[in-house]
């Protein structure tokens, strides 16, 4: 080959590889406008998106029209831009799979204390119930894998909502409200982010009975997840006493600790 021909290769091979370091960027760019959605809230004008990614705007408005066009972001009627429709698809299937994954230490866990375990993660504002393996005891706690709820009148989102910044966590129950599931349920956002603060002190959450009227849960947040996200077990008060607190605890908290240190170990982390 001559000389030219070379050049026409080595002019194509170096264009060939601008081009898939343009979209590998254009790919990166546009996950980091969802998470940025995501970080508002899951809704943004398109300034309050350059200002927070630091972006041009041709390039915003490129990308975000991408997104748009495949259902990965919608506009409202106020011209803002929030997150879309088919994230939810993906972000269930990824939990289930979380769940699925943590599934033999809950086990474990179940084995330790006699008591069922769980596995919850926040999404858009709310507890998901993402694992559960039950007790062995005929009257035992059910909760539907899937179900949502709201996060302050649980076990699992106290405990999430105790390691977010205090702003995040009343900006959260902003949107959400404080509803009573039962009369222990907190409904008055300062109290409860004192209740959170002193959650984040003692390294672990109770539900009082108020999710659900003579039940008591232990929940502890999995530092390091790619989502907010918590153990816990729960059983009636009669044999999850106050007394057998103390020494169920430290049990979730391994249990927390252990599935902190494989999603490190398998590099899941956020």
């Amino acid at each position: 080959m001559g000389r030219s021909g070379r050049e026409d290769v080595h002019v194509a091979n170096v264009k060939g590889s601008r081009d898939s370091s343009s979209g590998v960027q254009s790919l990166q760019r546009a996950f980091e406008l969802l998470e940025h959605l995501a970080d508002t809230g899951g809704e943004a004008s398109l300034s309050e998106l350059a200002a927070s990614s630091g972006l041009p705007m041709p390039t915003i408005h490129r990308l975000i029209r991408t997104l748009v066009a495949l259902g990965y972001v919608r506009q409202n009627l106020n011209r803002r831009y929030a997150l879309g429709a088919r994230l939810i698809r993906l972000g269930e299937n990824a939990s289930l799979q979380f769940g699925t994954w943590a599934r033999p230490l809950l086990s474990e866990l179940v084995d330790a204390v006699g008591e069922t375990a769980n596995l919850a993660v926040l999404e858009r504002d709310e507890v998901v119930y993402v694992a559960q393996v039950p007790s062995r005891h005929s009257m035992r706690m059910f909760t539907e894998v899937g179900r949502r709820l709201l996060p302050h009148g649980t076990g699992v989102g106290k405990a999430m909502l105790a390691q977010l910044p205090p702003e995040e966590a009343r900006a959260l129950l902003g949107r959400t409200g404080m509803p009573a599931y039962t009369e222990h349920t907190h409904t008055e956002v300062n109290p409860f982010l004192t209740h959170l603060a002193d959650i984040a002190e003692q390294g672990y959450a109770l539900d009082e009975s108020e999710q659900e009227l003579g039940v008591r849960c232990i929940a502890v947040s999995v530092d390091g997840a790619p989502t907010p996200a918590a153990v816990s077990v729960s059983g009636p008060e009669g044999r999850l006493t106050k007394e057998a607190v103390s020494r169920i605890a430290p049990v979730v908290q391994r249990i927390a600790t252990a599935l902190s240190e494989q999603l490190a170990t398998h590099d899941l982390t956020a």
